[in-house]
């Protein structure tokens, strides 16, 4: 088995190689609108009448053309370096990859059937791929790319001796370049077993999530913070002269604004996710239909919380710390009872407490969808559930895994986590993450 990780490191390119580099990405975007004219010309050609020509335009291509597909339009590069001097100057297989690139996004378009590639604009190209090396091109603190030169690299997380470097992604993210590392190595990792306490998550917009163990965590509002400030200088920038220098500084101050937000909101999903995990053998989670929920009435904080890139990072987390993690039939969640199992009825969204008429059981909404999740989930891997009045929660290995829950824990006051802070919920404080 192998075993790839990527690894994103901060690069310091002096002025002459941030001018080479830059260069390329233009070069880069240049060959990709070329590239897809010939394929959108190929299939246009297919497109005319039987009967008639078109009174505007007509595509003529010989009839036994082929199809430009990847590999003559890499065959191609060669004849079009000569004609165009400006493609000669970027280095070759960042040319090759690009072609690649435009490929691959014809075979998704093909499988997904919408989402036909579209031509890139003037700085829109933002990253370029160097697929392979001789040697380890990360020595001493720098980092060798190839017809740029060494550059000093922050290697804040060192490259284990087991793994070898295969390829390295070049990318420029509102004004700072990194370095994304492939690495591979043939190392076999056995996926989690189940063990330990199990905790159900449901996810929410009231609060962040609700965990089966009463612990509500709050949802920061990354996006509606700084929209204020992000609609000031989104107008500022749609009034400058396109091309010109003010425009490149106001669109340099909108992409700030932009990484600000990601790095934020990514920080506090890595921190959530630890701080689930610290304490669990088992974590199951809702499978949501995430296309749906973002096209709701609540998109925007939808949106902002980004469920989907919380559940990838929770995901990889609990992989990282050897924790068992599986998704559960989401439907019926807040219609169950978790004490009884007795169906509830359908709950309009201003109903926050779940109060069962056959038990009377009563607490929280998500709490209650939570518990079901956890359910769910310990049913699935055929395990059974115990309670008890006040005995603690034990765990086993294996298909008779014996877990016994705390009825106690049910009357016990809820405890609420604050969400971090503006100051410490900036990228790189306290957080150890596994994967770039």
């Amino acid at each position: 088995m192998t075993l790839t990780l990527n690894y994103c490191y901060r690069i310091y390119p002096d002025t002459n190689q941030e001018k080479k580099m830059l260069d390329w990405l233009e070069t880069c975007r240049r060959l990709y609108n070329r590239c897809l004219r010939e394929v959108k010309d190929w299939y246009n050609s297919k497109k005319c009448l039987i009967d008639r020509c078109s009174i505007k335009q007509e595509y003529i291509i010989p009839v036994d053309q082929p199809f430009p597909g990847y590999y003559n339009q890499q065959n191609a590069l060669p004849k079009l370096k000569k004609e165009d001097p400006y493609l000669k100057a970027a280095q070759s297989q960042i040319l090759q990859t690009t072609v690649r690139r435009l490929h691959e996004a014809l075979d998704f378009f093909r499988q997904r059937g919408y989402g036909f590639p579209r031509y890139k604009k003037y700085g829109s190209m933002r990253s370029m791929l160097f697929p392979q090396f001789k040697s380890n091109p990360i020595t001493g603190g720098q980092i060798q790319i190839p017809k740029v030169g060494k550059m000093p690299i922050n290697l804040h997380r060192p490259i284990p001796k087991e793994f070898v470097v295969k390829q390295v992604r070049v990318l420029t993210k509102a004004g700072k370049w990194y370095a994304v590392v492939c690495i591979q190595s043939d190392i076999d990792i056995p996926q989690p077993m189940p063990w330990g306490h199990a905790k159900g998550i449901d996810l929410g917009l009231e609060s962040f999530l609700t965990t089966s163990d009463r612990e509500y965590i709050a949802r920061p509002l990354f996006f509606k913070e700084l929209q204020r400030k992000l609609e000031l200088l989104q107008r500022k920038l749609s009034r400058k002269q396109k091309r010109s220098r003010n425009r490149d500084k106001a669109r340099l101050k909108v992409a700030r604004i932009h990484a600000l937000i990601y790095d934020t909101r990514k920080n506090f999903h890595y921190q959530t996710a630890h701080k689930i995990c610290k304490d669990s053998g088992m974590i199951f989670v809702e499978d949501l239909n995430l296309v749906a929920m973002n096209r709701g009435m609540l998109r925007k904080h939808t949106l902002d919380a980004a469920f989907g890139a919380f559940l990838n990072i929770l995901e990889n987390v609990c992989f990282k710390r050897g924790i068992y993690f599986a998704k559960v039939d989401a439907r019926g969640t807040s219609q169950t009872c978790p004490d009884c199992g007795t169906h509830t009825g359908k709950k309009e969204l201003t109903d926050r407490t779940h109060k069962c008429e056959n038990c009377g059981y009563e607490t929280h909404r998500d709490h209650a969808a939570a518990e079901v999740i956890r359910q769910r989930g310990i049913a699935a891997l055929g395990l059974r559930d115990k309670e008890n009045a006040c005995e603690e929660e034990a765990a086993g290995i294996g298909s008779n895994i014996s877990l016994v829950g705390t009825r106690c824990n049910r009357k016990a006051k809820l405890r609420v986590l604050e969400a971090p802070s503006k100051r410490s919920a900036q990228v790189g404080e306290d957080v150890t993450t596994f994967f770039s």
